[in-house]
């Protein structure tokens, strides 16, 4: 079970990045690099709520079904896998947001990976290895991306 920690800072404010892991909208697939438009789709959203699979063609293909809780007064972000064709039970997201010195942000990230069958073994045992700096290197360029918009 990798458990993935790393801090990333960005120059948005904490709003920003909140509106960031939160728009669900047409252009999240060429945001965020990790997901592709044919492995996303919003199932429903509400305030403060989102189910989405997202997903991308690494692998053959790798998915995985989540719900989005968010709350704009704490600054933070937690997101469950319901269903997944390689995370098992356990597996989530955990996003804190502060403000840093300049009006930007520090975020804590925490994932939680828990494989299912041998395609989520051998991913989660190379995220073990790599996982950090590229879950962290994916995160910068989503937020440069969304700065850009």
């Amino acid at each position: 079970m990798p458990t993935i920690h790393f801090k990333v800072d960005s120059p948005l404010p904490p709003e920003a990045v909140l509106a960031a892991l939160t728009d669900f909208g047409p252009r999240r697939a060429e945001i965020w690099p990790n997901i592709d438009s044919a492995h996303f789709k919003v199932h429903g959203q509400g305030p403060g709520w989102a189910e989405v699979t997202e997903g991308n063609s690494v692998a053959g293909g790798v998915w995985e079904r989540e719900r989005y809780s968010w709350d704009p007064a704490a600054n933070s972000v937690t997101i469950e896998t319901l269903d997944s064709n390689t995370w098992g039970p356990g597996s989530r997201w955990e996003y804190r947001l502060a403000p840093s010195s300049g009006g930007g942000t520090t975020i804590d990230v925490t994932a939680v990976r828990n494989g299912k069958g041998v395609k989520g073994r051998l991913i989660g045992a190379a995220l073990s290895i790599a996982g950090t700096a590229m879950l962290r290197s994916q995160m910068e360029q989503a937020l440069g991306r969304s700065r850009a918009t």
